[in-house]
């Protein structure tokens, strides 16, 4: 052992040498490449696909395996029915059931306090049964409870209200004569209505997963769904105020609405129930000390169940003692208990409920899988968005077959499900068998619960999801974009309600999605010595500057958003402008292309009058490059610059050198200038200046006494890495064109580099490749289009490289690539 111990130190202690490879191979530019290593046709890069004629037969096969896949996608049920684990799962299900069945059944009850619609208790109970066994079947998600949701039940009243149907229940909780037969018309054209927009909302959830939409969330991000799951969470506290504070008000829908419903509650605390708060309070106590109570069980952490103990508890001591706390048994008595049976739709107000309905089954849908991407994440499995729409769209078809309202993710009751151990769906098929056997038989003894006491267990359910308020921090030292998608995500659904918020924050995302991608970035590229890697200058110290060649990468896909940003950029680092040709000018250039156009044409011998006009002739470019006149005039003749040089021909690695501007001028010729000031031409002759060199004067006089001057050569050569860019549209394929003729036009090569075979088959198709833009110009490395450029611009003297002081210089003139990782 203990050699063995030795034997590792010794290796750790070791330093191994990288491995090295050289690969000796030619040049290689697309054009080339293609015809050597015989290309494939256009269909492998997005064209059609040719089919031979004599193979267009439609033919039908059966496979036992296709067969079980969709199967299992349209049934998820069987996916984890197969493969449960009885003996590991079955308590923890059956604890999380248990839990979560107790608690519908007095959360069913509260709904008529917020809806003012009472319902039979029959037909409320059936309908959370028949959505939770729907679910059960075809929902993806393990953690999820399926139940009315209370803000979406406050929008379903308050559409009731704009079509002028009379509320059922007064502000001061009491309920007019059922026994009347004009308020028992009103009150069944009203749960018709209900069923209508339930029913109605369903369909258009249904229709939606049938045509595969639900693909929308895959471009939500994860932080518009925390800001949006922490604004729901809001709003849902804010409700509950209702039953903590014992004081019923007309809830107010719109615009800031959460605001205004707060000043409401608080204009009304005088006339809160001090019994109500009390109970409250002592039951968020209960539940706060239940954190630090913990059950293991098959070496998982299961919540002690606190809110099932809690009902059983205040169940029982409510039926003996009187509380002084308003609870649900004064509104159920008064509800007509028979069963009310479906009901064919009330069409006649069709026109004015299809965009409510479409607003909520949106808003129900989002919830739904925002609610279970949270706890699929946590739980390490995926749910599927499309399938989740089918889901829900049909648990929303059954629950408008009970009169009931639109159904969703019920928050508290996910909330309860997967801290008490729940780990599939079958926990919530327990609950909802107990809470119908219950409610049928026992339900008369939950009435008496007080309102407080559920609305301490929704609370306290709810406030995990206002934690995400401590990832706002966080987000503004990562990632910035993310950080305003969170602000705007929570501020619009705070404010403007979950259906307009939605809107407002999906609509914002994917226009930062939109910026952030065509948003262009471009570096310029250096060599590192001794290597064929290219870096950013202004990221690596070692990375230099080839004489003669500007190095450009680009970032992102090149398209008419940002293709004006590039050419910006190009000019300004090639410090040029672009000036409109003349009249004169665009005459010579037109003519020259008819020219051309007529040479091709010259072995046509005839034409007809019936044929179509030739195509207008395609002006290459439509500006001139110049070089760019510098506001600055302070630089006289008598002014010096330093000029950072290197070449290979001489014996000195760099040199710096003063050079005096009017020097300058006369020894380098360059581009079409429009205006010659000194400072300019030194700083256009010394672009090979490298980063960080700064020398006193007495170097510079000492340096000038003894060397001769050498100024370095203007750029020759562009070269663009593509390396990064995944498309180039159409109006983007149309500029890069022209501004590689412009260059031309001065004499500056364009080189493209690293370009993606997806991306040159774009090219082809919108005729990209002229006689000025050739495939030879194309080359499928960077390392390549350099040694293109110097060998087509190298001159005679600098072929051969001196020795020891060149060593940490780049030899980019060498034909043999060496690779050294």
């Amino acid at each position: 052992q203990k050699e063995n111990t030795a034997l590792d130190n010794d290796t750790v202690g070791t330093y191994r040498q990288p491995a090295a490879y050289r690969v000796q191979r030619e040049m290689q530019t697309e054009e080339h490449f293609q015809a050597y290593f015989e290309r494939k046709l256009s269909s492998t890069l997005g064209g059609a696909l040719q089919i031979p004629r004599e193979n267009r037969q439609l033919q039908c096969s059966f496979s036992w395996g296709r067969f079980r896949k969709i199967t299992l996608k349209m049934f998820p049920v069987l996916n984890w029915l197969f493969s449960y684990r009885f003996r590991e799962w079955f308590l923890r299900d059956l604890h999380a059931g248990l839990s979560v069945g107790m608690f519908q059944i007095p959360q069913g009850l509260l709904g008529v306090w917020l809806t003012r619609l009472p319902l039979p208790n029959i037909n409320g109970f059936l309908s959370a049964f028949c959505c939770s066994m729907t679910y059960v079947i075809f929902g993806t998600s393990h953690h999820i409870s399926v139940g009315s949701f209370s803000i979406l039940n406050v929008v379903v009243t308050n559409i009731l209200k704009s079509l002028n149907f009379n509320q059922t229940l007064s502000s001061n909780g009491s309920l007019d004569n059922f026994s009347d037969p004009a308020f028992m018309k009103d009150y069944m054209e009203a749960l018709t209505l209900t069923a209508s927009i339930t029913l109605l909302t369903g369909i258009i959830q249904l229709l939606l997963g049938c045509f595969c939409l639900g693909f929308v969330t895959t471009y939500v991000p994860k932080t518009l769904i925390d800001a949006y799951l922490t604004a729901a969470a809001l709003h849902v506290i804010v409700s509950q105020f209702t039953f903590i504070f014992d004081v019923m008000l007309d809830f107010y829908k719109g615009p800031l609405d959460i605001f205004y419903n707060l000043f409401h509650f608080f204009l009304a605390l005088p006339k809160a129930n001090a019994t109500s708060i009390l109970l409250f309070l002592l039951s968020m106590v209960a539940q706060r000390l239940n954190t630090s109570i913990m059950i293991t069980y098959k070496h998982s952490p299961i919540a002690f169940p606190m809110e099932l103990l809690l009902i059983i508890t205040v169940t029982i001591i409510s039926n003996h003692i009187h509380l002084h706390a308003e609870s649900s048994s004064a509104v159920v008595s008064m509800i007509p208990q028979r069963f009310l049976p479906p009901t064919p739709l009330d069409l006649s107000n069709l026109s004015k409920i299809i965009l409510h309905a479409f607003s909520l089954a949106i808003v129900s849908y989002f919830l739904l899988v925002f609610v279970g991407e949270r706890y699929a994440s946590l739980h390490n499995y995926n749910i599927a968005s499309n399938q989740e729409l089918i889901a829900v769209g049909l648990c929303n078809i059954c629950s408008s077959f009970f009169k009931s309202f639109v159904v969703s993710c019920a928050i508290s009751g996910t909330a309860i499900q997967e801290k008490t151990g729940g780990r599939t769906q079958l926990a919530a098929a327990i609950g909802a068998s107990m809470m119908l056997v219950i409610a049928l038989k026992l339900g008369h003894f939950f009435q008496m619960i007080p309102n407080g006491i559920l609305a301490a267990i929704v609370v306290f359910n709810v406030l995990p999801f206002l934690e995400k308020f401590l990832d706002i921090p966080i987000l503004w030292r990562r990632d910035k974009y993310h950080f305003v998608i969170w602000l705007v995500t929570f501020a619009a659904v705070l404010c403007l309600g979950l259906d307009v918020g939605l809107a407002v924050a999906m609509g914002f995302t994917f226009f930062i999605i939109t910026i952030r991608s065509h948003r262009m970035k471009m570096v310029v590229l250096g060599q590192i010595p001794n290597m064929n890697i290219y870096r950013s200058l202004s990221v690596y110290r070692a990375a230099r500057e080839i004489e003669g060649i500007k190095i450009f990468q680009c970032c992102s896909s090149i398209s008419f958003a940002n293709m004006n940003h590039f050419k910006t950029y190009l000019l300004h680092k090639m410090d040029m402008k672009a000036v409109p040709l003349d009249e004169s000018e665009m005459r010579a250039l037109i003519s020259l292309n008819l020219s051309d156009t007529a040479v091709e044409r010259k072995d046509l011998k005839c034409s007809c009058v019936c044929d179509p006009p030739l195509p207008p002739p395609r002006i290459p470019y439509t500006e001139k490059l110049v070089k760019r006149c510098h506001a600055d005039s302070d630089s006289s003749s008598s002014s010096v610059n330093l000029v950072h040089w290197s070449k290979y021909g001489d014996k000195l690695s760099s040199r710096t050198l003063l050079v005096g501007a009017a020097d300058a001028q006369r020894a380098s010729p360059g581009f079409n200038t429009s205006c010659r000031t000194e400072k300019n031409e030194d700083e256009g002759r010394g672009a090979c200046l490298s980063p960080g060199s700064a020398i006193d004067n007495s170097s510079v006089q000492l340096d000038r006494l003894e060397q001769p001057m050498y100024l370095p050569r203007p750029v020759h050569t562009v070269i663009l890495d593509f390396s990064m860019v995944q498309f180039v549209d159409l109006i983007g394929s149309e500029l890069l064109r022209q501004i590689i003729h412009m260059f031309h036009n001065i004499g500056v090569t364009v080189l493209i580099a690293g370009c993606h075979s997806s991306v040159i088959a774009d090219f082809e198709k919108n005729d990209f490749f002229d006689s000025c833009v050739t495939k030879e110009t194309f080359f499928l490395t960077l390392h390549d289009a350099v040694l293109a450029a110097l060998d087509k611009h190298q001159k005679p003297d600098e072929l051969e490289p001196t020795a020891e002081e060149f060593a940490e210089e780049p030899l980019a003139e060498q034909q043999k690539v060496e690779y050294l990782a």
